[in-house]
């Protein structure tokens, strides 16, 4: 049995979609659906789980998903791949149930409106699918209070007009009663097509006729009333939502997009039939082994259809060049296939979702071959030999600087031992704003800081420390490379600190975003790293976890410093309370979610300051709006 964290996934999207576990013999034994992939998958992986999911995650040796653009289409493919991989794991959809769908039988004399999951048969208009069968049963009550078509079997139906005598759907107006000629044949066929446009252009006038409904009954006091009319309300948009999201039934094609990054490209392929998601599959390809006169594009057809059969158009999201795909496509499929990129339309939006699934299998497989150490090894090498280091950079610091305008600065100390992060490494550096630091001021600053803790640390015996059971030194260890983000510029503030603190025996460079150059402070000229080379996605990689570890930290350190000027501008609260509630609370946003009780609750608060508290903080927020991306403030 399998331990179910080798295998844990990370980076997993939240978005709805398909996830599938596979065995060991890259067999499917589950297939799930989810409108979140992460909360789903992520539960899988708890410590207190039932006894069938135990077994399945330890039965399992990995988990793939695929991203949808709903829940409909989540629920369709779901049961296309349960009926065609039989997965051990799966009840669900092994008979012959699917999903739910409102019919209106036109081909009937008097059309009648039923749920149905039946197979589709002709002279019956079908809509849907729907995710939610307590919504559409719902929405089918309200339908039928506008649109009182017949619902009843024709056996009912029979009957009610030999005995000259409706039902009870049609004595409570829910049924226009054609059995008894209340209405006429042709009236009521009227009425069924009414029915079907409009369940076909939407539902906005329904929408807000029982809004206005709702807020009629609810200025009479008709509560109750109002509630039922919020329920059907809520229940018409999930079953509209269902409809919309919903595929056209007239798309039958092969969608295939391709995300590409700095060593490999990741290429997806969805295949669709009359509006149906049947199939997913992703490929991997490493662009440093494709020849030089073959394209991406070209590769990845050839790739993708060596194992299947080709559609009839084939949608892609790459440039096409010349008619050589279709003809190579139609050679194997005998007869003839478009090759096109689409620019707009639902075509366009069907392949940005399919590139998103590249997206995410891209990510998927270069977070396993991070931490490859066969693969490490080798993009430490090429880096070395790129920048004429000595020695391998088995320990390489990287430094970021975060602020807004010179203010609220902090920055980044991030770790890479044997080309892997060691967060335990990591360091966060608070800079005070008394003094203006722009970027280059910044990090000679931080640079200081952190080697003037190597020199004093370095002589430290950590034997004696250890049996003494002090605390350890966080600084004592050099790296052989020292990268800084940022240019000419940066690296020479680096460049003046080493000069200053006498070290001549660490590697420094700068990594210029722009074309990502590589610049030493004594040349003129940076290295440019080949650019699907492993040491240029490696020294990208460590640059980006410092600057989302700067960002994090600033964007922590700006919520404090907001919360101080709020409570600053509160009377009657002296520095001990600020204190406590920052310790408390931390943030704004932390303050913003307290009840009055909780602020209350605070040590040397109590009601009257939690009160006078609660009324600042609205009071801001009438004030004030805050962009939470750049951290500025917006008078409103």
């Amino acid at each position: 049995m399998a331990d179910p964290l080798t295998y844990r996934p990370t980076n997993i999207p939240d978005e709805p979609g398909v996830y599938r576990f596979f065995d060991h013999n890259d067999q499917v034994i589950y297939v799930g659906k989810a409108r979140s992939l992460k909360n789903r998958l992520n539960s899988y992986f708890q410590k207190n789980v039932g006894e069938k999911t135990y077994r399945m995650i330890h039965a399992a040796n990995r988990v793939d998903w695929t991203i949808v653009r709903s829940e409909v289409e989540a629920l369709q493919l779901e049961f296309t791949w349960i009926k065609e991989e039989n997965p051990a794991f799966n009840v669900q959809f092994k008979d012959d149930k699917s999903y739910p769908f409102l019919a209106l039988t036109m081909d009937e004399v008097f059309p009648r409106l039923m749920i149905t999951r039946r197979s589709k048969r002709k002279g019956v208009v079908y809509f849907g699918p729907f995710a939610h069968a307590w919504a559409l049963r719902t929405t089918f009550d309200v339908l039928l209070k506008l649109f009182p078509v017949r619902s009843c079997s024709n056996s009912n139906f029979e009957r009610a007009a030999r005995i000259k005598r409706p039902c009870l759907l049609g004595d409570i107006g829910k049924c226009a009663a054609p059995c008894v000629d209340r209405i006429s044949k042709d009236d009521h066929r009227e009425l069924a097509k009414r029915l079907s446009t409009f369940i076909s252009d939407g539902s906005v006038d329904i929408v807000s006729e029982l809004k206005a409904e709702m807020e009629r009954a609810s200025l009479a006091e008709e509560f109750e009333r109002a509630g039922k009319l919020r329920d059907q309300l809520a229940a018409l948009e999930r079953a509209t939502e269902s409809t919309d999201a919903a595929i056209s039934d007239s798309i039958t094609a092969d969608f295939v997009a391709i995300h590409q990054d700095i060593t490999h490209a990741a290429a997806s392929l969805f295949r669709i039939r009359s509006g149906r998601v049947i199939g997913s599959k992703s490929w991997m390809i490493d662009i440093g082994n494709l020849p030089e006169e073959t394209s991406l594009l070209d590769a990845t057809i050839a790739q993708i259809y060596s194992e299947f059969e080709p559609a009839k158009e084939i949608l892609v999201n790459q440039s096409i060049e010349g008619d050589s795909l279709a003809e190579f496509l139609s050679g194997r499929l005998g007869s003839k296939v478009v090759v096109r990129q689409p620019e707009r339309g639902e075509k366009s939006e069907l392949l940005d979702m399919v590139k998103r699934n590249a997206n995410q299998s891209l990510i998927q497989f270069l977070s396993k071959r991070a931490n490859d150490a066969g693969v490490s090894g080798r993009a430490l090498e090429d880096l070395a030999t790129a920048l004429n280091l000595e020695e391998l950079p088995l320990r390489i610091e990287c430094f970021d600087i975060s602020n807004i305008q010179g203010t609220s600065v902090v920055a980044s100390m991030v770790v890479f031992e044997d080309g892997q992060a060691k967060k335990s490494e990591y360091r966060r550096f608070g800079i005070d704003d008394k003094e203006k630091f722009d970027d280059t001021r910044a990090m000679h600053h931080v640079i200081t800081r952190r080697f003037k803790r190597y020199l004093a640390e370095k002589d430290i015996d950590l034997n004696e420390i250890e049996a003494s059971g002090g605390e350890k030194p966080k600084f004592a260890y050099p790296p052989q490379l020292v990268i800084v983000d940022g240019g000419r510029g940066q690296v020479n503030a680096a460049a003046r600190a080493f000069a200053e603190l006498g070290i001549t025996d660490i590697a420094l460079v700068g990594l210029a975003k722009r074309l990502e150059e590589i610049w030493f402070p004594d040349q003129s000229y940076p290295v440019i790293l080949p650019r699907h080379s492993e040491a240029l996605y490696l020294v990208q990689r460590i640059r980006d976890e410092a600057h989302r570890f700067a960002i994090t930290f600033h964007r922590s350190k700006r919520s404090k410093l907001m919360l101080e000027s709020l409570l600053d501008e509160i009377p009657n609260l002296g520095e001990v309370r600020r204190q406590a509630l920052l310790e408390h609370f931390g943030s704004v946003a932390s303050l913003k979610k307290a009840s009055m009780d909780e602020i209350a609750a605070v040590p040397g608060i109590g009601p009257k300051s939690a009160e006078n508290i609660v009324r600042a903080v609205t009071e801001s927020e009438l004030q004030f709006s805050v962009d939470t991306a750049t951290g500025e403030i917006h008078e409103r």
